[in-house]
């Protein structure tokens, strides 16, 4: 296994919020390549674009709350031969836009760069209407579209810079507040990869997001039960890195996947697929069970719906058990 060089959580993890992350990154691809272009719904600093708009100006276009106009124009800029990365809330891109951007970019097979902000509970008090949870069954449905997750700024930035090159329409989730910073600048990104975190034998955990923190926490805890669980954090939810999942699986005979969304149609889902057709063992998904978000803190939120590191550690025992 490469190293993979995490943030020493001994010494006091770095909070740090994942669109700050996506923001440096927009910068350095438009500072690498003078085809990156960038285009907004009247959120510019909410998502992070105001650097990349201060620097590049000319190659920055302010669209208005008009999302469905925010994806046609990123797939015109795409054939025209420019990267365009297209941002606003997810509630709105893909939540209010979902049609454009099936019929203009991803049926064109164009290299539209959809960007998420303010996805899942993180939103905290902003309540239901804006904590986008579907976005990931709404985008990995979509023919030919990558749907990416990081867990951090650290890796917000890096996935940025990686779709920057990739040829595909991509979709990129991020939250809102800030959270802790587990990977650093020599920790390994690929489109389409996932990586073993933490090595274990008796159940493995497969998380995405920021959830990948809280997995990584209730890894901590299953230690001191006994329980040897392997965290497999997973950047990329489509396409799916079924190697490493599986070989993950097959050595622990049994799993839990954890996300910050809907159940239906998520990383779970997409896992639950996979071993079904290759490898079915005793499985857990944790995520939001058909429920719409509340007004709150997000980390009261996720306790409150069942997705902290407690609740974890309890599937991980339950799935154990059934083996």
């Amino acid at each position: 296994m490469a190293e993979l060089h995490l943030a020493d959580s001994t010494k006091g993890l770095q909070m740090d919020a994942i669109r700050a992350g996506f923001g440096r990154g927009l910068v350095k691809a438009g500072e690498l390549n003078e085809n990156v272009v960038a285009a907004c719904a009247d959120l510019t600093g909410s998502v992070k674009m105001d650097a990349f708009a201060k620097a590049f100006p000319g190659r920055y276009i302010q669209i208005g709350v008009a999302e469905q106009n925010l994806a046609t124009v990123g797939a015109g800029l795409a054939l025209a031969g420019k990267i365009p990365f297209v941002a606003s809330y997810a509630a709105f891109s893909p939540g209010r836009n979902w049609e454009q951007i099936k019929t203009t970019a991803c049926l064109n097979e164009i290299p539209v760069k959809i960007i998420g902000g303010h996805a899942g509970l993180y939103t905290g008090p902003d309540g239901a209407t804006h904590q986008m949870l579907e976005d990931i069954a709404l985008m990995t449905v979509m023919p030919g579209m990558v749907v990416l997750c990081p867990c951090d700024a650290v890796e917000a930035e890096k996935a940025t810079l990686a779709m920057a090159k990739d040829a595909r329409p991509n979709y990129l989730r991020m939250s809102r507040e800030n959270t802790p910073v587990i990977t650093t600048d020599k920790t390994p990104f690929e489109i389409g990869k996932a990586y073993v975190f933490e090595e274990g034998t008796d159940v493995t955990i497969i998380a995405t997001g920021v959830m990948t923190y809280h997995a990584l926490m209730a890894a901590e805890q299953l230690y001191k039960d006994g329980i040897s669980a392997e965290v497999v954090h997973a950047p990329t939810i489509k396409p799916l890195d079924e190697k490493t999942i599986l070989a993950s699986v097959r050595k622990t005979g049994c799993v839990v996947t954890v996300e910050e969304a809907q159940i239906h149609g998520g990383l779970g889902g997409a896992v639950a697929e996979l071993l079904g057709e290759n490898q079915p063992v005793p499985m857990k998904r944790i995520g939001m069970q058909d429920h719409y978000g509340e007004s709150g803190e997000g980390n009261e939120l996720l306790t409150h719906f069942g997705l902290d590191a407690k609740h974890i550690r309890l599937a991980a025992h339950h799935v154990a058990g059934k083996k």
